[in-house]
């Protein structure tokens, strides 16, 4: 019998979603930084909301809009990465997981659901566009991927047991 403490109980799925926000806030800035450069005239939530569905939008007032919708990325950015939670533990331990999720939720996006959505983007032929928006979901997959723990090895103290800090 041991008297190692019981690890906390694994939840992918809060996990998933809380890197899921944290790497849709890190894209918004890469974003800001891709539409200051003019390789994005229109990111992703924006279209989303001003053209696919903007009876929400009108919803909101004009001068909480711009929070409002970065609010929604971060949004679809922690539902995506709640879903990642969902992938086997075995897949989600490759080190290519994340950044393959990120790719095929923005082929997702891309091929699915902006021409539902009649999206003007979608009709266009934009390589400067997907390639920036490329590099943020790859990114985005490099946060939500990130290994899901790492073991640490405690310093032993002078009688061969590990130094717990319980001192």
């Amino acid at each position: 019998m041991t008297n190692e403490p019981k690890s906390p109980p694994r939840r992918p799925l809060m996990r998933g979603a809380a890197r899921g926000a944290v790497a849709a806030m890190a894209m918004s800035g890469m974003r800001q930084v891709a539409v200051g450069l003019g390789m994005i005239q229109r990111t992703p939530p924006d279209a989303i909301l001003r053209e696919g569905v903007p009876a929400v939008l009108r919803r909101v007032p004009e001068h909480r809009r711009t929070a409002f919708i970065e609010f929604a990325h971060w949004g679809y950015g922690a539902t995506a990465g709640a879903a990642f939670g969902l992938v086997p533990r075995r897949l989600r331990s490759s080190r290519l997981s994340g950044p393959v999720y990120g790719v095929l939720a923005w082929s997702l996006f891309e091929l699915a659901l902006a021409p539902a959505l009649g999206l003007a983007h979608a009709q266009k032929a934009r390589p400067q566009e997907r390639a920036a928006l490329l590099v943020d979901h790859v990114f985005f997959g490099l946060i939500v991927g990130s290994p899901p723990e790492a073991v640490i090895v405690e310093p032993e103290d002078g009688n061969g047991d590990r130094n717990r800090g319980e001192d």
